[in-house]
């Protein structure tokens, strides 16, 4: 080995050599520490960036942006189409023709009739239609005075379709009530804003029947529920929507609470009764409780109490502390389960969320899309680091694959094969510490994430669920939070039925118009509870 130019020609001695690679070494050594120090920097201003970033949205008040965006597995595993690769749009539904007209021509003598040549146009009138509605009033000899009844859908002076215009738009087309305002104003109708607001929030009790019974049929009828909730605010006060739905059904709820007992009393349905039955005491015992607190309640005749006092009185004659608050809602929990069992709900169900605690009910399932996404959140300090976690990650995208073949056409046998390799990448240790504890954490989760092994028929993800709630978001970001209890229930019930229309393939317009007497001799739309169920 000979030295640079412009130095000694002189080969450097084994010695000297030695100390050299020594050097070398140790400098390559302190590089590398020095690359991972800046790499973690580099990390660390990325976090304090986004907490930045989150803090300028709270005092905007503003929901924080998520900091990960979306890692695409499910799209990317979606089996690919073997048929036309194109699908018809939106515009290829069927005409219903309203009105037709033959337009003549002069034609020379000795021509001959050759048909018909057909254009179909398509055209939208709106026209503000002022009725004044002379009503005849007549004195009987008695002194009673007659005067002859409004036609039906009359509200507030306003007939059914400027209601159904209303809520289609507010709920459908994400229009507020200012611009809704305008709009009937500028077309001819004289209306003020708060007049708009009553006919989108008042006399709403027929549809929020429907809604109720929605649900009902849901819980009953649908092998899965998928669920999620976000933010909300009413009356100037933080809350929560929760979304609740299956393949033919959506509901949203509203209330202060996200807690597991919240979510136990939405999913009953309306009722307000405890239950102390089998499945409750099941439930307490799954939760540690004291035996001799479970003892004193299965002791007791009594078992079915038809409101929380009634329930929490019980606990008192049982000597049970109502004022231990970890206790009392453990209580109450279980209670509320009893009810639901006692009501044949939630029997074979499957909850799939997106590993939320209140959602853990009854037999659960996890989100893939969810536990994936975990992986993004790690932040590698190294190649061999961000190698690691990309190995696993092509692994993960690889395994939910097969699940999807599988799930399409489930082969008895399988399933083995794949806890197997289940067990095979989430026991993997690649001496990442972060990622192998989140492999650790998954693994324990074995049973949920597999849980599509015993129900074929389920989701893999909560994507229906975010997709159902993207609207809810919507209409937040447009027109805030609410303040009435009306306006909190208008917005549910309607956001809810539209998006039940949807995935029942009805026009929420069409619905609107059936349930407020507009479809005039068209065939009546059936109970939507009806529809999921199968019954009509």
């Amino acid at each position: 080995m000979t030295s640079p130019p412009g130095r000694s020609s002189k080969p450097l001695s084994s010695t000297a050599l030695r100390q050299l690679i020594s050097d070398l070494a140790s400098k390559i050594d302190r590089l590398e520490q020095e690359v991972e120090q800046l790499r973690l920097d580099n990390s660390n201003l990325r976090l304090d960036n986004q907490a930045l970033k989150d803090e300028i949205a709270r005092l905007k008040h503003l929901p924080p942006r998520p900091p990960f965006k979306a890692s695409g597995m499910d799209k990317a595993t979606q089996p690919r189409p073997t048929g036309p690769s194109r699908r018809p749009g939106r515009g290829a539904k069927r005409d219903r023709v309203t009105r037709e007209v033959t337009i003549p021509v002069e034609a020379p003598p000795g021509s001959r009739f050759k048909g018909y040549k057909t254009v179909v146009q398509r055209d939208l009138v709106l026209v503000a239609e002022v009725v004044r509605y002379k009503r005849e009033r007549w004195l009987t000899p008695e002194g009673q005075t007659l005067i002859a009844p409004l036609p039906a859908g009359i509200t507030g002076g306003f007939g059914p379709g400027v209601r159904r215009f209303c809520l289609a738009l507010h709920t459908q087309g994400q229009v507020t009530t200012e611009r809704l305002t305008d709009l009937l104003n500028g077309i001819g109708l004289a209306i003020s804003k708060r007049e708009v607001v009553r006919l989108l929030t008042a006399d709403l009790e027929p549809f929020a029947q429907e809604d109720a019974a929605i649900l009902q049929a849901g819980l009953v009828s649908s092998p899965y529920l998928t669920v999620d909730d976000t933010g909300a605010r009413h009356a100037r006060r933080p809350g929560v929507t929760t979304q609740i739905g299956g393949e033919r059904f959506c509901v949203f709820r509203t209330s202060r609470s996200k807690s597991r007992l919240n979510f136990l009393t939405l999913l009953r349905g309306g009722c307000e009764d405890y239950v102390v039955n089998e499945a409750a005491l099941d439930n307490l015992r799954a939760q540690s409780v004291e035996a001799a607190v479970i003892t004193r309640l299965a002791a007791h005749p009594d078992q079915v109490f038809g409101s929380q006092m009634e329930w929490w009185q019980h606990l008192l004659r049982c000597s049970i502390n109502i004022f231990d608050r970890p206790l009392l809602q453990v209580l109450d929990e279980a209670a509320t389960w009893g009810a639901l069992r006692h009501h044949g709900l939630m029997a074979n169900t499957v909850v799939v969320s997106d590993d939320a605690g209140q959602f853990r009910v009854a037999t659960h399932a996890l989100c893939w899309v969810h536990a994936e996404r975990h992986l993004q959140k790690l932040m590698p300090a190294s190649p061999k680091q961000a190698q690691a976690v990309e190995l696993v990650r092509e692994a993960i995208w690889c395994f939910h694959r097969s699940l999807k073949l599988w799930k399409q056409s489930p082969s008895p046998g399988g399933e083995r094969a794949f806890r197997w390799q289940f067990d095979r990448i989430f026991g993997l240790r690649t001496g990442y510490k972060e990622l192998d504890d989140l492999l650790a954490r998954l693994a324990r989760r074995k049973a949920e994430l597999l849980r599509v092994l015993e129900r074929p028929e389920i989701p893999l993800h909560t994507n229906a669920s975010e997709n159902d709630l993207r609207a809810w978001v919507i209409k937040r970001k447009i027109s805030g939070g609410t303040m009435s209890v009306d306006g909190r229930m208008a917005r549910d019930v309607m956001l809810g039925l539209s998006k039940t229309c949807r995935k029942l393939g009805l026009a929420f317009f069409d619905y609107l118009g059936d349930r407020l007497g507009l479809n005039g001799d068209r065939p009546r739309i059936p109970p939507l509870a009806d529809l999921i169920i199968g019954v009509a």
